[in-house]
């Protein structure tokens, strides 16, 4: 249960600019689909070989219990949803305040 409470703290941390600001990241499904979907394949894909190498593992008795294919648990795949949401909902809410901030060049 650990990790699902790091996941809902983080998402929590978030999730209110999408309604204080007007975001609606969560309603341009596509824009939202299209950030997190390939980096989280990526990622998985890179987890689901570190596992099948034993360069690491979960610990079963510390998550759900629900594995996924590739041995990877539920909690994995929701962390590589949850964090980039999180991240892309505070880039957004960031930018809604100082959009000067989007323009500028380094």
């Amino acid at each position: 249960m650990a990790y699902l409470a790091m996941l809902a703290f983080t998402i929590t941390g978030s999730w209110w600019l999408e309604w204080a600001f007007k975001l609606r990241v969560l309603r341009r499904i596509r824009f939202t689909l299209t950030t997190i979907v390939p980096i989280s394949i990526f990622f998985l894909i890179w987890d689901a070989l570190a596992i099948h190498l034993s360069h690491w593992k979960f610990d079963l008795g510390q998550t759900l219990g629900v594995i996924l294919p590739f041995n990877i648990p539920l909690e994995e795949l929701l962390f590589f949803i949850v964090v980039p949401l999180a991240i892309i909902l505070t880039y957004e809410g960031v930018t809604k305040l100082r959009p000067h901030w989007k323009e500028e060049k380094s």
